[in-house]
């Protein structure tokens, strides 16, 4: 058994290797490929993931698999050989239902029409997009055909980001979660908005990503083993568990190239705490997008936007920028990066609102696919939900249906759901580190953010993919997965801040330096 493990583990690891080539490439396309490249880059990333995945779906990864089942199933659940072969297993039964020839000519074609996108978005130009959506569309409906027998189209795609989840399991939690947000974003909405205009004062860009590494450092991510660079949507992305990278994008807005970065290395922080002997296996990754984006959420906002947080860095901040903000109050900048707007951009959305954007982009995808809508039509109805939704509708398409990278670089359906659980996760998991460290609001205060990390890498990152997201939701906090600390967190933080009733005793802990659960 332990020669057909090894032997195994031998063909994962190259597999492996042949994955993270292709995310070289990928992030080089994205950062510094001179558009010269495109054409050869597409051709390329597509030749390494047809190769992966013959070498994964090669007859004798399923001889192995079943002549190691035997002994897995009589080993104990959470050892490290039965968990690489029930993910493992779990994986190679879903690679063998694709046909190679249609990952090859997926991943040439996200990359064609990721290049074209680039091109598409500053020149508001969905009409010339709309072709090579149509065949995202065709090609996302084959993908999902490949595993017949689903509820609902959409339902292997959501599977494949976020193992269990099923776009009836999903629908239902967006609309108990929706039900409490649009009540609180309409008395929100109907108070005073915060001054926010002295964050979109210009300032250096070298400052700026100085500042955001300075923290993320404190934070804990490893620059001995990654690194930041800039591009046009922010993402991280990894090589090895020795090499995990992240990227951001500078704006006029102070704190863009901030939170962008924060969020970033929450992803990476995951990416980096996993076991080193993880590596070149599929246990080397992050077990859900769900998962993953709780940590950069949580990062981003329940850390980076906390009051306990800006009491230790707005000082430093000031000292960075005095011609921005050496005369702007702590309370008043505050109340500004806490900004809540019914605005258009998602991923400059506020925490409340966020969510509703997700939604929206959740709907059209399920419409897509069920052929309800065409794709020809997705930028009206684009804005026509934004109208309906939130009050305000763009009048370009740079700023409504090309604003997303995620539908030109990669399938429709499976793609957003995850940033809402990861909302709703990442409060459920610092709401058990803080009722397992109750000091951690105070250390974030003080800047200090080593008891959370390592509670974070000791319950979850150092899993990587072992177990799924609701086992791993269970161990880590002792429950199912609950939109409660996440409604508790929302309405204490920002009721306090727009002088809800519900709030104010969490917003007099909070000016005693005390984060909100």
């Amino acid at each position: 058994m332990q020669a057909k493990l090894e032997a195994l583990k031998n063909r994962l690891g190259e597999i492996y290797d042949l994955n993270m080539a292709n995310s070289l490439l990928s992030w080089d396309q994205t950062t510094y490929m001179p558009p010269g490249g495109a054409a050869a880059r597409g051709r390329q990333m597509a030749l390494l993931s047809r190769l992966a995945h013959e070498r994964f779906t090669d007859p004798e990864v399923g001889r192995l698999l079943d002549a190691l089942g035997p002994w897995g199933a009589q080993q104990p659940y959470d050892s490290d050989g039965a968990a690489l072969l029930r993910v493992t297993r779990r994986e190679y039964d879903r690679a063998v239902k694709v046909p190679a020839d249609l990952v090859s000519e997926m991943n040439q074609h996200f990359s064609d029409t990721y290049q074209a996108w680039l091109a598409a978005r500053p020149a508001n130009d969905f009409a010339g997009m709309v072709p090579r959506l149509q065949k995202t569309l065709d090609l996302s409906r084959r993908h999902a055909d490949c595993f017949p027998g689903y509820e609902h189209i959409a339902d292997p795609l959501i599977d494949a980001s976020d193992y269990g989840m099923k776009a009836s399991t999903v629908k239902a939690l967006f609309g108990e979660l929706r039900a409490r947000l649009v009540p609180l974003v309409r008395d929100i909405t109907t108070r005073p908005a915060p001054d926010d205009g002295f964050l979109t004062q210009e300032a250096s860009a070298e400052a700026q990503l100085a500042f955001g590494r300075e923290v993320i450092r404190a934070f804990g991510y490893d620059f001995e083993r990654g690194r930041e660079d800039l591009t046009t949507h922010p993402f991280m992305t990894k090589f090895s568990l020795g090499d995990v990278r992240i990227t951001t994008r500078v704006r006029e807005d102070l704190c863009n190239a901030l939170f962008s970065t924060l969020h970033e290395s929450g992803h990476a922080m995951y990416e980096q705490g996993i076991r080193m002997d993880f590596e070149g296996t599929p246990l080397a990754n992050g077990t859900s997008s769900g998962v993953h984006e709780s940590q950069s959420r949580l990062w981003e906002n329940l850390v980076g936007r906390s009051r306990a947080f800006w009491n230790h860095f707005y000082p430093k901040l000031q000292a960075a920028f005095p011609a921005q903000l050496g005369k702007v109050p702590f309370d008043a900048f505050f109340r500004a990066i806490n900004r809540v707007d019914r605005s258009l951009i998602r991923i400059d959305a506020d925490e409340v609102t966020y969510n509703l954007h997700v939604m929206i982009r959740f709907d059209f995808e399920l419409a897509l696919l069920e052929g309800k809508l065409a794709v020809k039509d997705l930028a009206q109805a684009w804005r026509d939900r934004y109208q309906a939704d939130l009050g305000v509708a763009s009048p370009d398409d740079r700023d409504g249906v090309l604003q997303d990278v995620h539908w030109y670089a990669g399938p429709i359906g499976g793609a957003f759901q995850g940033y809402t659980l990861g909302n709703i996760l990442g409060a459920q998991f610092f709401d058990a580190a803080v009722r397992t460290h109750p000091a951690i609001p105070e250390e974030i205060g003080r800047g200090r953010f080593a008891t959370l990390h390592g509670w974070l890498r000791d319950n979850l990152y150092q899993h990587g993919a072992k177990f799924t997201a609701t086992e791993l939701v269970e161990r880590a906090t002792g429950s199912k997965m609950t939109i409660e600390p996440y409604m508790k967190y929302l309405t204490g933080k920002f009721g306090a801040l727009y002088g809800l009733e519900s709030g104010a005793s969490v917003e007099s802990a909070g000016r005693r330096g005390a984060q909100p659960t």
